[in-house]
């Protein structure tokens, strides 16, 4: 897992997954270096990530006061009880809603909650932070956050888009992906992980886009897209304009099929089949 230091106080933590027909998608975790240091999202679970060890190489995981859960998908809480496990001062911050999901597979411990919702703010010490509900979600339970000391956002699932290499996916700037390419992969991504779109009324979905606007952050985190700087007007633009797209639709079985024959060694290369002796 590649980190990047992308302003002074902030380290992302890449990494990336293929989805085969999609992409490459992009799944990072941060750290705020602030006065009561935070981590947003946790990774993902898989068995060869090793979600404390990647954290250490910026932080000591015993420091880390705070955990700020931006939903309770998989692909962000890879690390979550690891962490917990090693940072024992630390809270998470999360809300009612993702306490509920999460309750389904190991539950949280209740007594180091602390349940925040859009619109509500934590202070840590040298700065505050605000929550807010993103324009694009796939979970109900999303809160992202602004940092109002550094005005950097961190949007969740919001602005992401999937790449087409592991390369880029990782990337320490956006900028590397050309702008139409990554304009087609934040559009694809948004009928990927929010398909309700294709049932918004087009104005009042313009105008969740208003408090990002206001903000103007210079620097956006996305979980699925490497860090973008100084273009948050652009990507607001493009994603203003998916209201009433159709949402995106994935192989089925007969494409299954045909993809698992394609696996399938010719006959005439296949063992003779043994017989009884």
């Amino acid at each position: 897992m590649p980190v990047h230091t992308v302003r002074p106080g902030v380290s992302v933590l890449s990494d990336s997954l293929e989805v085969p027909g999609i992409g490459h998608i992009p799944v990072n975790a941060f750290v705020l270096h602030a006065a009561q240091p935070v981590v947003v999202d946790t990774g993902l679970g898989l068995s060869d990530r090793d979600f404390l060890e990647t954290l250490g190489s910026v932080l000591d995981p015993a420091d880390v006061r705070w955990i700020w859960l931006t939903h309770p998908d998989r692909d962000h809480t890879g690390g979550i009880f690891a962490l917990l496990d090693a940072a024992p001062r630390a809270r998470l911050v999360t809300t009612f809603v993702s306490v509920g999901i999460m309750s389904c597979e190991r539950p949280l411990p209740l007594d180091r909650l602390h349940l925040l919702n859009p619109g509500q703010s934590l202070d840590v010490g040298d700065r505050t932070l605000t929550g807010f509900r993103p324009p694009l979600f796939d979970n109900p339970a999303t809160v992202g956050l602004f940092d109002d000391l550094t005005g950097v956002c961190f949007s969740s699932d919001c602005f992401g888009g999937p790449l087409p290499s592991a390369e880029l996916a990782q990337a320490e700037d956006v900028g590397a992906v050309g702008a139409e390419d990554l304009r087609a992969a934040q559009l694809l991504w948004a009928t990927v992980d929010s398909p309700w779109v294709q049932n918004v009324d087009e104005q009042r979905f313009l105008d969740t886009f208003r408090l990002l606007r206001d903000r103007d952050p210079e620097l956006v985190l996305s979980t699925h897209l490497p860090p973008a700087a100084g273009m948050t007007g652009r990507m607001i633009d493009t994603l203003g304009s998916t209201a009433g797209s159709a949402p995106f639709v994935g192989p089925d079985q007969a494409a299954l099929e045909q993809m698992l024959a394609g696996f399938e060694p010719p006959a005439g290369d296949r063992a003779p089949a043994a017989t009884a002796g």
